[in-house]
């Protein structure tokens, strides 16, 4: 519910301010329809299956739910991993050479960061890699156990991570820590806080939220990626169902983070929001602040 409303919020705010939008902002709405489409797609039919103490449907849903979060999954990486490259050329180019990322630029490289991940989310069902089932048996994802069973399942594995986690990650730290160094090097020249530019602490807010964002999305999924690794290594009949089943559900909270970090930190958001508010009907502004403490209608719609 979280996730639907709070991405729903995003997308109506990003269609509300569509001509405003800056190109680095599309990656933010590609994010937020990432986020949804897992929602939409996954998360019903886990609910489902966790009341019914077993997955519900046979192989065949078990693939489409495995491929949806795989899919999802990955597009959520590479975005985050695109912001971090954007946020670092634009943290340390002039203004002039900022200003080429345009959005057409942003727009081909969400394009590619779609064809990549479905890509990814294919391969298994075209012979690379293998879906199956959670080892606590009510949700599906890639079946981490054969890493060792076959040549097939440790090679598609061993590149996945490579490629769709561990280098989009180190991408990610690496970005931020530049970031961080040259925004400590700009504020140590400028000797008093008040003569910093308000463009250098928007630069700095933005860059803060961008960071909280991946460090939310990276330490949730971390402990399903401990989780996964012991999987590859060992039997998953070692570790207590529960013990599998916290990390999954961990990561998956992921999705309902990023609207409240924009809350935070985005005026414009919060603005777009109270205005939402107002259009659906949970304010209304005809009755008057005056009698609104003898109007018991008036209490309820502002409240």
């Amino acid at each position: 519910i979280l996730t639907i409303l709070g991405n729903s919020a995003v997308l109506a705010t990003a269609v509300k301010r569509s001509s405003l939008l800056k190109s680095p902002e599309l990656l933010t709405v590609n994010l937020a329809v990432a986020d949804i489409g897992m929602a939409i797609s996954m998360y019903p039919l886990a609910i489902a299956s966790a009341w019914n103490h077993a997955w519900l449907g046979g192989d065949a849903s078990c693939v489409y739910y495995a491929l949806m979060g795989f899919l999802f999954g990955v597009c959520s990486m590479m975005t985050l991993c695109a912001m971090a490259v954007i946020r670092f050329l634009v943290t340390n180019s002039s203004k002039s050479n900022s200003n080429k990322i345009t959005k057409n630029t942003v727009r081909i490289l969400i394009a590619f960061i779609w064809l990549y991940s479905l890509l990814w989310a294919i391969l298994p069902l075209v012979g690379w890699g293998y879906y199956g089932p959670e080892p606590f048996g009510i949700s599906c994802t890639i079946a981490w156990s054969k890493f060792h069973n076959s040549s097939n399942g440790f090679s598609f594995i061993l590149s996945m991570f490579l490629l769709c986690t561990i280098l989009p990650a180190l991408t990610i730290v690496a970005c931020y820590l530049g970031i961080a160094w040259k925004v400590h090097k700009a504020y140590q020249e400028i000797q008093n806080i008040d003569r910093i530019p308000n463009a250098a602490k928007l630069e700095k807010k933005l860059t803060l939220m961008a960071v909280l964002i991946s460090v939310g999305f990276l330490s949730s999924w971390t402990p399903y990626a401990a989780a996964s690794f012991w999987s590859i290594f060992n039997s998953s009949d070692s570790l207590q169902p529960v013990v599998t089943l916290l990390p999954c559900l961990f990561a998956k909270s992921s999705t309902a983070y990023n609207p409240f970090i924009y809350y935070i930190f985005s005026k414009t958001f919060r603005r777009e929001i109270k205005q939402l508010q107002c259009c659906c009907g949970w304010r209304v502004h005809f009755f008057s602040t005056n009698n609104s403490a003898e109007n018991p209608v008036s209490m309820m719609w502002s409240g």
